[in-house]
Parts: structure tokens; sequence; C-alpha cells
């Protein structure tokens, strides 16, 4: 199962034992800059019945997406594997394989944001108030 495509999660959990807990936004994970990054996704996934088998191949897990003509790069990808009493990081940070899973064990797995474009100081003031109105940013951080 690929997530890359964003199908609905109602579609997911129809054909696979799976329940998606959370599938959000990540917010901030957007570079500053005079046009902000994109966010990422952040969702995790518990199995629910049966055995599963869970594989990483993504790119930015120690840097995230650089910023261009001054603009900040995005979040970086994390990724977190719940199984038993036991949380772990795939040891090469975005790609790993094998990882067994029985009922209840989970993935959590944050996507990284693009890098912003621009100085930040040039953003127009009002982009950065919608933004924090619609609740991306906790302040003028954005």
């Amino acid at each position: 199962m690929g997530i890359s495509k964003t199908q609905p999660v109602e579609i997911l959990e129809q054909h696979y034992p799976l329940l998606f807990e959370t599938y959000a936004l990540r917010e901030g994970s957007g570079g500053g800059g005079k046009s902000r990054g994109g966010f990422g996704v952040s969702y995790r996934i518990r199995l629910l019945r049966g055995e599963g088998k869970a594989s990483f191949l993504m790119d930015h897990g120690r840097y995230g997406p650089p910023g261009m003509t001054g603009g900040d790069p995005g979040s970086p990808n994390e990724i977190r594997v719940g199984q038993a009493d036991t949380v772990t990081t795939p040891e090469h940070v975005s790609k790993g394989e094998g990882y067994v899973l029985t009922p209840g064990d989970w993935i959590e797995v944050h996507t990284p944001g693009g890098g912003g474009y621009g100085p930040k100081d040039e953003r127009d003031p009002a982009s950065i108030q919608n933004d924090i109105r619609r609740g991306y940013y906790p302040d003028v951080s954005s």
C-alpha cells in the first residue's frame, strides 16, 4: 500500500485491516519565505488484525527540502514505528524494511514540508495573518 497518491483513508480502511488514527496537514512544516513552502502530511496508522509488513523509502530524512532564493528549508520527514511497548525510528531515518506488525502496532509518518521561496521578511503581513487565523502557525514564525 502506498500513500503517495493520497487515496481517501476510508477506501484504504475498507480494503485493509487498518485504522487511520490521524491524517492531517503537518502544520508549520513549510519553510518560511516570501512564499512559504507547502505543508507535509502527518498520519498514524494502526494494524487492527492479522500480520503486516512495513517498509519505507522516503527522501529528506536528515534535511528538509531546501528553500530557494533566500527561503528557509522545509521540515524533514519523520517516521516512528510502535511495536508492543517499543517505539523505534528507522536506522537510516527515512528508509527501513521488514517491520513485522501485529494487531495494535502502529506507524506514524510526518512527510516533509516544502522549502520557502524568497526572504521571509518580504512576506505579505496579510498572508502571515491568514496562516495564523487558519491555525497553520501559532505566531508570526511563518
